[in-house]
């Protein structure tokens, strides 16, 4: 078994199974899902899923927030399910519920954008790196080093049609190839060099207008503006669109038994000139005004724009928003060779990182220190998910301080007219990308300042402001007494026999990741609280139950193997989430034979879920236990 196939299972199984999937893709740190019926999902159980930081829905997708390996989970996903690598059109959910245009535009964005974005990060560091090389006389232009390593920086930028044509294709349910071929038309060296060749134009169109355009070759008569596609991101994504509706026509029109050769021959005569002559000059217009736009806005007041992008970049980012900059900061690039849009942004990975620093320096509290430390790192290269959802929302003033923290910051990178030179690594990674055409500027100390100033304003304002609150935030820290070593007793939540964790066939809990304990066959179906303590977990589908000591041992009681997929059938609680229980209360009921009868176990691990907080947990030695019979000790 992978090491995450588990994990994509229950999550398959959690929005819904793979009947209610109609297409997967994934981000730095998120599963995209698209579902036919998202009331099929059981977010609840996603939400406490060990491996799952949380569950965002926004833009027409079911996002579930992994972590820094997503990559590794979302191949254990795609096997596991055996979903297809095509993606239908985003126009509706897929079970018939219209989505919004704005959300459909960001699901079309984000699948268009989301594959290429690593190794456009990538070669974006090459790129930078080899500036800062440049800058600081370790490289000169004509050496042979400089220019490899140039090359390796821009070539998927160059190309970058080519690349988004196979995205695009996918994303809009056509030939990847067709796509790709159509990208690659667009940046063929014998097209792209006619205008810089030194020709004379046959004539000019729109003389004397915004659009004025040389013409020096026509196509069937018909005049072709041509225009620079290299790098370029607006015009192939249309014509990948467009293609992908002929290709779809031209499939149903052409016999089957010629169409793996003829629905491409005809697709790529009908879309390329279409878009050489109509696609692309348009696009690359509206393109233009969009880049001219955002400048105008920007140069309003860089300060405004600065602070506005500090402060929000963080929400866009758990909304799932901040896709719409992308395309309009790449545009930018393009057309002007910079772009000042994203990079009040700089600041705000930093200001969450301080933010999270602070508290892990501050907090007395063993669980949050442990999830603040891997945070920390993971912030520190530019990923922030693990931070805001686990640590900084939850509390929402250390949110909102590290969202003040990226604002100052986003100001003084304004301020200093800071600009991205091209699309980089994310975190400490994404300086060489503010390095420009004359080296270390200006605006390249801004975004240093920047970013230090977030970072700082982050850590001293939680150290002022954070109160470590064990009690409200459902982990209390063991209390301490003199004594060197300390126990704890955790009474028997069920009557019935013991059995080793090890033996189970779950290996979340025979191999002890989830916590030292033990297994228990009930002899009745009832649980009752082990400990006194607070109720802090309990499944929309009533087969787990956390609870907390009044001095911090986290139990979890997991009734049966697999019994999620009962969805809440045969199980009764007796309490809800937030209750404050003593040892010896009625937690839940269950129906056992029911359970048995349609095929499940009712083996239940009981583990101490925060074994890594204490020097040890002990299980019992009896083999029968009744209960409220010591099953647990717990050595602090």
């Amino acid at each position: 078994m992978g090491k995450y196939e588990k994990l994509a299972q229950d999550i398959i199984q959690n929005v819904g199974g793979r009947e209610n999937v109609s297409s997967l893709e994934h981000c730095v740190t998120r599963l995209r899902f698209r579902l036919k019926d998202e009331s099929k999902a059981q977010t609840d159980v996603l939400k406490n899923m060990d491996g799952v930081v949380t569950v965002v829905k926004s833009g027409g997708q079911y996002q579930v927030v992994i972590g820094n390996h997503v990559p590794d989970v979302y191949a254990e996903v795609n096997a596991a399910g055996g979903f297809s690598a095509e993606s239908g059109d985003s126009g509706s959910s897929g079970s018939g519920e219209k989505v919004s245009l704005f959300s459909r535009f960001v699901d079309m964005i984000s699948g268009v954008f989301a594959p290429t974005l690593g190794v456009l990060a990538a070669t974006g560091m090459i790129k930078g790196f080899n500036a800062l090389f440049l800058t600081l006389g370790w490289l000169t232009e004509a050496s042979g080093t400089y220019q490899i390593l140039n090359a390796i920086g821009d070539c998927l930028f160059f190309f970058f049609p080519i690349f988004l044509g196979f995205t695009a294709s996918k994303k809009f349910g056509g030939n990847h190839f067709i796509g790709m071929a159509i990208g690659a038309a667009l940046v063929y060296p014998n097209i792209s060099g006619i205008t810089s060749s030194g020709a004379e134009p046959l004539y000019t169109l729109f003389g004397g207008t915004l659009f004025e355009s040389p013409v020096y070759i026509t196509f069937l008569g018909i005049p072709v503006i041509l225009m620079t596609y290299s790098s370029s991101v607006i015009p192939i994504i249309i014509a990948a669109f467009v293609g992908s509706k002929i290709e779809k026509f031209f499939k149903r029109t052409i016999p089957s038994v010629v169409r793996t050769f003829l629905v491409p021959f005809c697709t790529l005569l009908v879309i390329v000139p279409l878009t050489f002559i109509l696609i692309g000059p348009i696009a690359t217009w509206a393109g233009t005004l969009i880049g001219n736009g955002t400048l105008a806005i920007y140069n309003f007041s860089p300060i405004a724009a600065g602070i506005i992008m500090g402060a929000f970049w963080q929400v866009f980012v758990i909304f799932g928003l901040h896709w719409g900059f992308v395309p309009i900061a790449i545009n930018n690039l393009t057309l002007l060779g910079k772009d000042p849009v994203l990079a009040g942004m700089f600041g705000a990975s930093f200001a969450q990182t301080g933010v999270v620093l602070a508290i892990l320096l501050k907090t007395k509290n063993q669980k949050l220190r442990s999830l603040s430390i891997p945070a920390v790192i993971s912030g520190i290269f530019g990923v922030t998910e693990p931070a805001i959802y686990g640590i900084t929302l939850p509390r929402k003033k250390p949110f909102i301080v590290s969202c003040i923290a990226a604002a100052v910051g986003g100001g003084i990178i304004g301020a200093m007219g800071t600009q991205g030179y091209r699309i980089g690594g994310l975190g400490i990674f994404g300086i060489p990308s503010y390095i420009g055409p004359n080296g270390l500027d200006a605006g390249f100390y801004g975004a240093i300042i920047g970013i230090i100033v977030s970072f700082v304003l982050g850590v001293a304002i939680t150290l002022f402001t954070f109160k470590d609150d064990p009690v409200a935030e459902g982990d209390t820290p063991v209390k301490k007494t003199d004594s060197v070593i300390q126990q704890e007793t955790v009474g028997s939540p069920m009557k019935g026999n013991v059995i080793a964790l090890s033996t189970i066939k779950d290996e979340a809990f025979s191999t002890g990741a989830m916590g030292k304990g033990v297994a228990i066959e009930p002899l009745e179906g009832k649980v009752y609280s082990p400990v006194d303590g607070v109720l802090t977990s309990l499944f929309s589908s009533g087969h787990a139950i956390g609870i907390t000591s009044d001095t911090g041992v986290e139990i979890l009681i997991h009734v049966g193997q697999d019994t999620v997929k009962l969805k809440g059938r045969h199980f009764t609680p007796k309490v809800k989430q937030g209750d404050t229980v003593k040892k010896g209360d009625l937690l839940m009921e269950f129906d056992m034979d029911a359970i048995r009868k349609e095929g499940y176990v009712l083996t239940t691990p009981i583990i101490i879920s925060n074994t890594g907080s204490y020097l040890d947990v002990i299980e019992t030695e009896k083999k029968s236990i009744g209960y409220s019979d010591n099953l647990l000790t717990v050595v602090v």
